[in-house]
């Protein structure tokens, strides 16, 4: 099977590439080699390499500089995807879409379902919202998969820039009152390898690790198992501080849990706790340092 992955250098692009299954040829490409943006480019890409399928990684994922920079948001993340979209049905190659957590206001308290009604509170949310919906319009079997709080081992994310501050601050303060799930981008690639393998899957589906925590909490995991790890030569305090004390340009959802139910049941894959995951990555960083 010829599978294509958009967005080479993100976290989940380079996680697939590591565990991409032995029956699959994988064409793994970044933003040097395709601009999404541009329509005739992407059409003749994939034209001429003809995948079954596309994993679309590529987004516009700075969520703060989004909101002053809304063109370049929504040409990557609509009008990139309408692109992706339209090239695919003239190839008819399956997509499968990653999409986020954002799409929704994080006003309920119970986790979000994939049918909720999508109400983004950031231009971030709002154009990855965007790109569903034409990604669904050109291709009614697509698969989109909403994520949240992604990271790994590869690539910049909290868990390394926790790490990082761990080791040059006295204290931290961080956020207690956004609540979610992490998601160690491997367990979202190797999900997305068993859909790939099921082509009767399609429509909108959720993906974190299992649990619930809170950014706050997150940290204080990061710092104990780094600890027990050897990872960090000593402890230091860290604060639990409200969001508002933490002022950004872009408004963040308070309350992000998503039902991973129907990705499971329709994959057979189950979600692992976030704190498991959280050691596996941290024993993976230690072994990529050695």
């Amino acid at each position: 099977m010829n599978v294509v992955v958009l967005g080479k250098s993100g976290q989940l692009a380079w996680e697939l590439q590591q565990t991409v299954p032995s029956h699959i040829k994988i064409n793994a490409v970044g933003r040097s080699e395709l601009d999404i943006t541009k329509e005739k480019e992407v059409s003749e890409f994939l034209a001429e390499l003809k995948p079954d399928v596309v994993i679309n990684c590529a987004a516009y994922t700075a969520v703060d500089k989004a909101e002053s920079d809304i063109d370049q948001a929504y040409a990557v993340n609509e009008k990139g995807v309408k692109n992706i979209a339209e090239a695919c049905k003239r190839v008819n190659a399956r997509v499968l879409h990653v999409s986020t957590d954002f799409v929704f206001d994080g006003t309920k308290t119970t986790p979000y379902q994939p049918h909720d009604t999508p109400a983004p509170i950031n231009i971030y949310g709002a154009s990855k919202l965007a790109g569903e919906r034409i990604l669904q319009q050109v291709l009614p079997d697509a698969v989109v998969v909403r994520t949240a709080w992604v990271y790994s081992a590869h690539g910049n994310n909290f868990v390394k820039t926790m790490l990082r501050l761990m080791k040059e601050k006295p204290q931290l303060g961080v956020v207690y009152d956004q609540v979610g799930t992490p998601t160690w981008a491997k367990g979202l690639a190797q999900w997305l390898w068993a859909v790939v393998d099921k082509p009767e899957i399609r429509g909108t589906y959720h993906w974190t690790d299992a649990g619930v925590t809170s950014w706050y909490d997150f940290a204080v995991a990061i710092q104990e198992l780094a600890m027990a790890k050897g990872m960090l030569e000593k402890s230091i305090p860290i604060a639990p501080i409200p969001a508002e004390q933490y002022p950004t340009p872009a408004k963040r959802p308070s309350f992000s849990v998503i039902d991973k139910r129907n990705a499971e049941q329709a994959s057979g894959i189950s979600t692992v706790h976030w704190r498991k995951q959280l050691a596996l990555m941290l024993d993976e960083l230690i072994n990529n340092a050695t």
